[in-house]
Order: structure tokens, then sequence, then C-alpha cells
């Protein structure tokens, strides 16, 4: 079951979900709209390798904005930093993103219950298009689970993305072979 307003609010306020900064005005009726924070990354070598830490570029975003190209691929990360408790957080991009031919993950939309961290995205785009800090980037949509016997993310000891940071993550593939 998907949460409505009221009940991500009802959460919020027991602590089981944490969204800072929170701003009821990017509360949907049944989504929270996260706003791109001010790092991108990029990786530094034209051949990524899965079994090794590939070193990456940040890029702190201009006030006067920054043009994303087609022929590249760019971590961002979300302004607000969350916490998940007792939900299943999924994030989508806004209509309006996809509509300006911004993708803002490949394959990792959906988070785990204990995930508490900034969200790295995986930008791409199918044109050239100017995207600015804090602009209304994706959604976090919410979904309740019917079991408590879950092992959250935070406290699983192979988890890759617990180390928390303002700043996109590169992939953390290689800790798979070590």
């Amino acid at each position: 079951m998907i949460l409505s307003a009221k009940e991500i609010l009802e959460e919020i306020k027991k602590k089981n979900i944490v969204i800072e900064p929170f701003r009821e005005s990017s509360l949907g009726s049944n989504s929270y709209d996260v706003h791109l924070g001010p790092w991108l990354a990029v990786y530094e070598e034209p051949i990524l390798d899965a079994k090794k830490e590939n070193k990456i570029r940040y890029i702190e975003i201009p006030d006067d904005g920054y043009v994303l190209e087609p022929s590249m691929f760019y971590l961002g990360v979300t302004e607000e930093y969350t916490e998940t408790h007792s939900a299943v957080p999924f994030l989508e991009g806004k209509s309006s993103i996809g509509r300006l031919g911004i993708d803002i993950h490949a394959t990792a939309g959906k988070g785990d219950i204990g995930f508490c961290n900034y969200w790295t995205l995986e930008l791409s785009v199918k044109i050239k298009v100017k995207i600015y800090k804090y602009m209304p980037i994706g959604q976090l949509i919410f979904f309740s689970i019917s079991s408590s016997d879950v092992i959250p993310y935070n406290k699983k000891k192979n988890a890759k993305y617990n180390i928390i940071s303002n700043k996109p993550l590169p992939s953390m593939m290689y800790k798979n072979f070590q």
C-alpha cells in the first residue's frame, strides 16, 4: 500500500520517516518532492570496470546552472537527507523532468527499509538540458510492508552505501568481488 500525505506526515511525527530539510509544500497527495543537491560527479575514466573502484570528479553546480550533455553520464544527489524505518521508499522522476528528457535513475529507484542517506541520482539526458541546484528533481513514494522481521539496510554488515554523504556516491560494485 502506498502511503498518503496524511500517513507520510504521521510517520514523520513518529520519526519512522525523516526528511531534512522538510518542506510541507513539497508534500504531494501520496509522495514527497525531492530537490537536486549542489553536487554532480562524473567518472574520470572512459571505461568503467565493475571489479575496480572507479574514480569520480565532483562538479559544483553554479548558481546560473549547468548544462548536461547527452554523451555523458552524471551522478547527482538529492538536497534532502532521508531515513525510512518502517516503509520502503521508491524514487521516481517528476513528469516535468521527464518531459525535459532527463532520466534520474537507470536502475536504482528502490530504497530499503533502514536506508539513511542522501539519494544518489543516475542522471542522463536525451538532449542538452540546463539544470539548477535545488530544483525539484524527483518524488519519493513510500510503501508500507506487512512484516516487521526485516533487517534494516543501515544494520546490514555488507551494506555498501551506509557512508553518509551529501555528494554523489560512485558505484561500489567492486566490493561484491572482495
